[in-house]
């Protein structure tokens, strides 16, 4: 342990005499008894053994021209400093006006913001004071007053003395006590900063324990984006399973539709389809629109025997309005693609009848068409954002109803009515089966084999509403499974994706206490085709290795499971092997103190 302090200025005035008289920090080193040890003192330096071993340092600069002729050496003394004392006489004020102005702030740069402390100490008996009266001028520049040093000790942060007389009292007791004060502070800081860089090292070299090293991230599953709308618009191209055709005044054929389309998004069509009656309909402008724009031939359309082979001829309905029916494409491609894309339907009119004023009577029939009463009162001042957010089209109302059905599925026992056209459009399978050389393609009642009546029904809403809502695990696997025999992909992705959030969502006692088979999961994944999921499922065991390793269902896992799980563990065996040495380690550093404590008390 050492302190080094480092002096700096006289005491005396410059043409005073005295020069060979020990400094103010010698004659107190000399006469605190402190010392028990000098060297050999340089004019400048001291070297001595003080507080029984603690080794000083002393260097003493009475001239401020060090820091004009040499500003290296002078900054590595500052800056190696524990305690720098400024001395000056107060009958000198044209050195201290120099200190002031010019060494301080070299001071200030050396030190580069450490807190080092700092003693100022103001020696000497003031000669000619300087007077009071605010008139008078004499001598008022000729002694440092208190003021003055006490403002260059605030700006400095420094400790500020005034020494009347070099004698005992001055010297000992009052500076003395002040820089032995600041002497142990610095020694209780380097014993501080050796015993925290002590403990650093012993941490350094203690045996730490192992790092568990973080489980490996699980695949990531990208869901496959909706195509519900484009699915409906495509079904109006491919005219498969229409059962209306729009025909002109003059009897010649527009276009073909699907009435369970057309009702889904209109209360016009539902009367026009007997599907709802004018009873039904509390507005008398939706029944007034129907009867102005459309007129259905009774002659076509009949209703076919049940199980008959041959399929019922598409019902006739004729325009009434020469003007809307040349825009009935239009407005039918607006209609199936959900009734969203108002300002795409208002271009197209417009380009076609270049005639404002034909363009606002279509566009408004349009209106009247999608109207529904108690959702907006006046749908001639509707704007495009309302009409989107009132008429998406919507087949919720059809699933599962024998209204309009035109095949009916026989499972487990029971019927489920359905229409053939939303089955084509969505399902790639079934639009092969209904418009192929199967037997389902002319038949009414077509069964289903090898899913449960809840799966199929949980499949078919999927189908009209594009969306699904698994009651648990196992549902959403058997609808996983469905979904691939009939290979609709994104009912498919949705299910491993719910899955995969129940299983993350459950913490470690739940795995460990639950009857659900990953393994299982895992098998039935890979039976089906869904290698997302299964390689999931093998990535959620290794992670929760502790877990699975000890149920029965592990050992069902094949041989290239087994090593692909052992390979992926979590934790590993290296971590567990050295997490066991680090525990007999601890286990024998106990023992061996044990023995140390009961030999040191025996």
């Amino acid at each position: 342990m050492s302190v080094s302090i480092v002096a700096l200025g006289t005491e005396r005035e410059a043409a005073a005499g005295g020069a060979g008289q020990p400094g103010l920090v010698r004659s107190y080193l000399r006469g605190s008894g402190l010392v028990a040890e000098l060297g050999s003192p340089a004019p400048s330096r001291l070297r001595a053994r003080i507080l029984g071993g603690v080794r000083l340092e002393l260097h003493e600069c009475p001239r401020w021209d060090i820091f004009d002729s040499d500003w290296y050496t002078s900054r590595s003394l500052i800056g190696g400093a524990d305690i720098i004392v400024i001395k000056y006489s107060v009958n000198d004020k044209t050195l201290f006006q120099e200190i002031k102005d010019s060494y301080v702030p070299m001071i200030k740069k050396a030190l580069n913001h450490c807190s080092i402390p700092v003693i100022i100490s103001a020696i000497g008996a003031r000669k000619n004071l300087p007077c009071t009266c605010p008139l008078c001028t004499s001598d008022r520049g000729s002694c440092v007053t208190t003021s003055e040093g006490l403002q260059l000790a605030k700006e400095f942060g420094a400790t500020y003395l005034e020494l009347h007389a070099l004698n005992d009292f001055y010297i000992q007791k009052y500076f003395g006590g002040v820089l032995e004060y600041f002497m142990i502070q610095s020694l209780n800081q380097k014993s501080s900063e050796k015993m925290k860089k002590r403990k650093k090292n012993q941490k350094r070299h203690r045996v730490q324990p192992p790092q568990l090293e973080q489980p490996e991230k699980l695949p990531i599953l990208k869901g496959e984006a909706s195509h519900y709308d484009s699915d409906l618009h495509n079904l109006l191209f491919c005219c498969q399973c229409t059962d209306v055709a729009f025909y002109s005044e003059d009897f010649s054929k527009v276009v073909e539709a699907h009435k369970v389309i057309l009702c889904s998004v209109s209360q016009v069509f539902m009367l026009l389809f007997n599907v709802k009656s004018p009873a039904d309909v509390h507005d008398s402008s939706v029944v007034r629109t129907a009867q102005s724009l459309f007129a259905v031939d009774t002659g076509a359309g009949l209703p076919v025997p049940r199980g008959s082979a041959e399929p019922s001829p598409p019902a006739r309905v004729i325009v009434k309005d020469s003007v809307f029916c040349s825009c009935l494409l239009d407005i039918l491609h607006f209609i199936y693609s959900g009734a969203c894309q108002w300002e795409r339907l208002e271009e197209d009119i417009k380009k076609k009848l270049k005639d404002s004023e034909k363009t606002e009577h279509v566009l408004e029939k349009v209106k009247c068409i999608l109207k529904t009463p108690g959702k907006l009162n006046n749908l001639r001042d509707g704007s495009s954002h309302q009409i989107k957010q009132l008429y998406n089209t919507s087949l919720r109302l059809f699933f599962n109803t024998p209204v309009l059905a035109d095949v009916i599925f026989t499972i487990q026992g029971a019927t489920v009515p359905a229409h053939r056209a939303v089955l084509v459009a969505r399902c790639e399978v079934m639009a092969a089966m209904f418009n192929g050389n199967y037997l389902e393609a002319n038949s009414i009642l077509v069964p289903v084999y090898g899913v449960s009546k809840d799966t199929f029904l949980s499949f078919l809403e999927y189908l009209y509403t594009d969306s699904c809502c698994p009651a648990s695990i196992l549902q959403a696997m058997s609808l996983l499974i469905c979904a691939e025999m009939y290979q609709v992909m994104r009912l498919q992705h949705i299910c491993e994706l719910y899955i995969i959030t129940q299983l993350q969502s459950m913490p470690s006692r739940e795995l460990a206490t639950t009857s659900l088979s990953i393994v299982s999961l895992l098998k039935k994944a890979k039976f089906h085709n869904s290698d997302c999921l299964s390689t999931w499922l093998l990535h959620f065991i290794a992670t929760n290795y502790l877990i699975f390793s000890q149920k029965p269902e592990f050992q069902d896992l094949s041989v290239e499971e087994r090593n692909f799980v052992e390979m992926h563990r979590w934790p590993s065996n290296m971590y567990l092997k050295q997490l066991a040495e680090y525990r007999n380690y601890i286990h024998s550093q106990k023992c061996h103190c044990a023995v140390i404590f009961s030999f040191q008390f025996s």
